[in-house]
């Protein structure tokens, strides 16, 4: 190793052991949540100071007071616009934005979940995430600004179990599974749970709807029958 690798070696080691002492007091000074407690603009902005200070630990050609001024202040510019956004709704919703309901009284709404970018598949998982396999059982759910579902269910699927009253508790002969999503058949779905499109169609007309383009959602339950929602649809 050369003269000038050793100086290199050194000046890396001191650059990366300094932006590690400043990011870990800034970690301390702006506050600690958890990471499902973050909200985007708090991701982002983690995100930058950590970018910052890999710069200044790994390339040699960054000025060091520069680096570490440019972290300091992005770090400060984020508590300044912390404490605008505690003293302030208008700013607290600029930054963070607001919850937004998707499902209002077991329906689910489509403009909040197009405006939340999120669809009937993301849906679904977040709501298996939390034990809930049937959207037919949520009364309320609510798209947190942290990217997060809270989830009222309705009244009778808790906090009573079958097992608590005593009740006969059969084998379920489906596992919840949509059937319809924005107006067309999950043929792949109806394949592996053995049914036709024929099934559909009956179970459609039992419930008076004419034509699947008329269903934004449908779901099979754990007994076989079939849990429609027609959205905002107009063609009804």
């Amino acid at each position: 190793m050369d003269e000038l690798s050793k100086i290199h070696f050194w000046e890396t080691l001191l650059r990366t052991t300094l932006a590690f002492i400043v990011l870990l007091i800034m970690a301390r000074v702006m506050g600690k949540k958890q990471i499902s407690q973050l909200t985007f603009f708090h991701y982002v902005t983690g995100i930058t100071i950590g970018s910052i200070a890999a710069e200044i630990a790994g390339q040699n050609e960054t000025p060091f007071v520069d680096g570490v001024i440019a972290m300091i202040w992005w770090a400060l510019l984020t508590l300044l616009m912390s404490y605008i956004a505690l003293k302030s709704k208008k700013a607290r919703i600029l930054l963070d934005d607001k919850p937004t309901i998707v499902m209002f009284e077991g329906k689910i709404i489509e403009e909040a979940m197009k405006k939340s970018r999120l669809h009937l598949n993301d849906l679904n998982m977040m709501l298996r995430e939390q034990s809930i396999f049937s959207i037919k059982d949520v009364h309320f759910a609510i798209l947190e600004t942290n990217g997060n579902l809270s989830v009222l269910k309705k009244a009778g699927q808790e906090p009573a179990t079958k097992k608590d009253v005593n009740a006969p508790a059969p084998e379920p002969k489906y596992i919840p599974s949509e059937i319809i999503s924005d107006g067309e058949i999950i043929k792949k779905n109806l394949t592996e749970l053995n049914l036709t499109e024929e099934w559909v169609y009956a179970q459609l007309k039992k419930q008076g709807i004419g034509k699947v383009e008329q269903v934004f959602y449908a779901e099979i339950q754990m007994d076989g029958s079939l849990h429609i929602d027609l959205g905002s649809k107009e063609d009804k």
